[in-house]
Parts: C-alpha cells; structure tokens; sequence
C-alpha cells in the first residue's frame, strides 16, 4: 500500500495568519450552525476515514517503520469512529439550551445557558497515534459547531500527508484545514490567536505553548502524560497482573501517554511478578524483530533516548531484563524489546522522566499506605492503573488519589471510552475532551436572561429605601438567616 505523499502545507507566518482569518470570518458569517450542518460534517469525517482505512494503516506503518495492523485499528480508526457515533446520538439534546433557576431579585424571567461554538479551535497533534490525536479533538470541536486548524507532527510524515489529502478533499480551507511542517511552524501555529488550542505533548512543550497562548488569552486543554503508576495489591493475582499491564505496556510499543509507566508491587512479589510479566509478554510476542505485531520505535533519536536510560540504570546498579524470546539482534532497526527494570531509584532517568517506551520498572512497597506516598510524592499522573477484586479497596484508592483518569484492573483503555472525559491534572494537563465534556471545551456556555413586558426591577429601583425595595430586603433576611453549625 502506498501513501500519497502532497507538497507541504504553508508555512509562513503570513500563510498561517490568513488560513485562520479565514475561518474566523467564515465562522462570523455562520456562528451557530444548525444540527443538520453539523451531522453532515461529521458524516463526511466518517466515510472519509471508512474510504482511506488501509492508507491509514500504510501511513502508521511507514512512519514507525512498523507498526501493527490492529493497534491502528483499534487506537487511531475505532475510536474515532465511535466517537462520531456517539455525538451523532447525542448532539441534539448536547445543544438544546438549558433552562436555570431564577433568583427572586430577578423575577419575573427566564433564564438559560446557550452553547455557541467557540470559532476556530487549533489541534497540535503528537506522532505517537497521529490519526486519533488529531481527530479524535476534531471531532468535538466539530459537533460543537467550530471550524478547526490542525498542526500534524514531523515525525509521522506519512500519516500527517493522508490526513491533510483527507480533509482537504471533504473540507473547504475555512471549515478544517491542517498544516505540516517542523518546529518553525510548530511555534508559529501555537502562538496564533484560535478561540481554543489543543496541544498533546510533553510537559515541558506544554509549558511553553501554554505560555505562547497566554499572549493572546487563548484557553487550552492539554494532553501532557507523565509518569502513570500501576499498583498491584497483595491479594491480586500476579498472572493476571502481569497480563493487563502487559497489554497496556505493550501496545505501541508502551509509546503512549498513559502507558503504564511504572509497577508498584509487594516486595516480597517482585520477582515473580517480573517472571509473569516475562512469561506474558513472551507469550504475546514469541519473536520481535519480524514480527509485524510489535511495534517499532518511531524514530532513531527515540529509541537512543531510550538505550540511554537503560544504560544509565544498569550504570547505576540497577538489574535490566530484556525479554527477547528468540535472542534477536536488533542493529539496523528501530525495534526495542520489551525491557523490565529491577532495582530502580530515584537517581536514575528511568525514574526522573516518563518513559514512553517498552520499559517497565518494577517497585518494591510494604504496605499499600507507602505505595499511595510514593505516588502522592510525584507529579499527579495521567493514569493511575489500580489491581485488586475488592471494591471498596478500590474505592478508597479512588478516593486517596489524584490522576487525569483511573482503570481498576486494567490499563489504557479508558482512554477509548467516549462517554466520559479524558483529561490531565496539573503537571499532566488540563482541560478534558471525548464525551458531553468534550463538547462543553468547544463551547461557550453563554448565560441568557430574558425578561418579558413586567419590568418588576422598576419597582426596586432607586431612590433606594422604598416599599418594595424594603420588603425584599425582610424576605431575604428571613430566607438567608445564619445556619447553625454542628
């Protein structure tokens, strides 16, 4: 399967700022698009991305240099599929105003909240799922009725060139349009004036588009990851355990932003949860350099970023396992195996940085109260993944815990569940998409207050000390009287 590879998207300043005027001025002329308007964009979304599945999967795999077949069906195709499906069934009552209370002083009215599209929303997309990154944003800033411009990462080429031929051939340049280019254009894009940018990335890089968004007051929501504990307790079954973060651990080749970052398990399990885990993953992947289920590393400067942690720990004294069934040589790819990491400490990069790769540290804890302050001593994470059958232990770790989002045995897969919010917590973002959030981000909730003929204000009104204003100020007092407190 080959990729259409197209000329590069502008990338002037000059270009930028007049794609965005653009589809200001066309959202001026239509700042309330109707249902049917917007069920029809996301209906093209949706034949498009049906018409250019296996270009899809083609790009995914040229970018990576592999990547499976069924990870992009199932992270990048399915979700934003279902996310369409979702809005569809739901954005009409989604858009419908809502009706408030209404205080006494301003009887007699009607008061309600409008959603009304925010106007042209920026996406920054990452490299690690090119397709659902970009889209999935896209999707909700669709159904709330906005027009979009999408900035595609350098490092997935292939899969930023489909998507800019997708849209540009069922979108006009002021509806959806997307750019290409390095980080020029990058930080051009971030800096421009949209009513709402969405950036997936590192902290670090958030840091800095937040700050280039603050020069024009734009709101943000960002995607930002971090380093997403998985917390076994001591009654759980280790196979099991080692299966379900296996999975998570091992899709995409653990490039993703709430890929199990770490494992925290009772120290006299530690061994036999990394055999488990050995043994999982062996299993899941019998060989790894032909093997088209496992992922490669994206680019040559990732994967030594990651031999360099690795060395860096065993430097250290940390013990590193590579699970390498068939004892492959790797030299001249960029696929990586699986790689445990016993021993790790603070003063090591594996645990100084996110990983977002195929490492896993395993960690020593005594008892559950150490394991919850090691977590809560760290920047709160994206995800925090939770093993153990009783519910009302894993109500208190909910309770306890700060995190974007929380699987309770299981990993990464709340991520496609489209009826609620995806989002992180301080250091690992703000803001949330997917679900009635989603649409809520793209929307300005605009209070409507309306009055009729009665103007009961006039009765109120200055010179103050009158009648009606004496008696509101008596109904007040005996409704807001100070309330005893136990």
């Amino acid at each position: 399967m080959t990729v259409t590879q197209l000329s590069p998207a502008p990338t002037a300043e000059s270009d930028l700022d007049a794609l965005l005027l653009a589809q200001k001025k066309a959202a001026l002329a239509d700042p309330m698009p109707d249902h049917a308007s917007r069920i029809r964009r996301l209906d093209k979304l949706h034949n498009a991305i049906l018409d250019n599945r296996d270009r899809m999967i083609a790009a995914c795999r040229a970018d990576f240099s592999n990547r499976a077949a069924a990870e992009t069906e199932m992270a990048e195709i399915g979700p934003v599929l279902e996310g369409i499906a979702y809005y569809r069934k739901r954005l009409k009552k989604f858009m419908k105003p809502q009706r408030r209370h209404t205080p006494l002083v301003a009887m007699p009215a009607r008061v309600e909240v409008h959603y009304q599209p925010v106007g042209v929303v920026g996406i920054v997309v990452p490299w690690n799922f090119p397709f659902f990154l970009g889209l999935s944003p896209l999707v909700g800033a669709i159904a709330a009725g906005n027009r979009a411009m999408i900035k595609t990462s350098e490092y997935a080429p292939a899969s930023g060139a489909l998507m800019q031929e997708m849209l540009a051939e069922i979108f006009a340049e002021d509806e959806i349009t997307v750019v290409t280019g390095g980080v020029e254009v990058a930080t051009t894009f971030t800096k421009l004036p949209f009513d709402h940018l969405v950036f997936t990335g590192s902290t670090q890089v958030g840091k800095i588009v937040m700050r280039a968004a603050a020069e024009n007051l734009t709101p943000v929501t960002l995607e930002l990851g971090g380093k997403s504990p998985a917390i076994i307790h001591p009654d759980y079954p280790l196979d099991e355990a080692a299966s379900r973060i296996g999975f998570g651990k091992g899709f995409n080749a653990g490039q993703i932003c709430v890929s199990p970052d770490y494992v925290l398990c009772p120290r006299d399990k530690v061994d036999a949860f990394a055999a488990a885990f050995t043994k999982a993953m062996s299993r899941s992947y019998p060989s790894l350099r032909d093997n088209d289920d496992y992922t490669a590393i994206i680019t040559d400067q990732q994967k030594a970023r990651l031999e360099s942690y690795l060395s860096d720990a065993e430097a250290k004294g940390a013990n590193v396992i590579r699970i390498n069934p068939k004892d492959e040589e790797f030299t001249g790819t960029r696929k990586m195996p699986l790689t445990i990491v016993l021993g790790a400490t603070d003063e090591m990069l594996v645990m100084q940085e996110e990983i977002f790769g195929p490492i896993l540290p395993i960690l020593p804890y005594d008892t559950m109260d150490a394991a919850l302050a090691y977590v809560h001593e760290r920047p709160r994470p994206l995800a925090l993944y939770y093993f153990d059958w009783d519910k009302a232990r894993g109500d208190d770790i909910l309770a306890r815990t700060h995190s974007g989002g929380v699987c309770i045995n299981d990993t990464v897969m709340h991520v496609g569940v489209d009826d609620m919010p995806f989002g992180g917590i301080g250091p690992s973002g703000m803001g949330h998409y997917h679900g009635e959030e989603g649409f809520r981000t793209f929307s300005k909730a605009k209070g409507v207050l309306r009055k009729g003929k009665i103007n009961a204000t006039a009765f109120v009104a200055p010179p103050w000390g009158n009648f009606m204003y004496r008696q509101l100020m008596k109904m007040q007092a005996l409704r807001f009287r100070k309330r005893k407190i136990d």
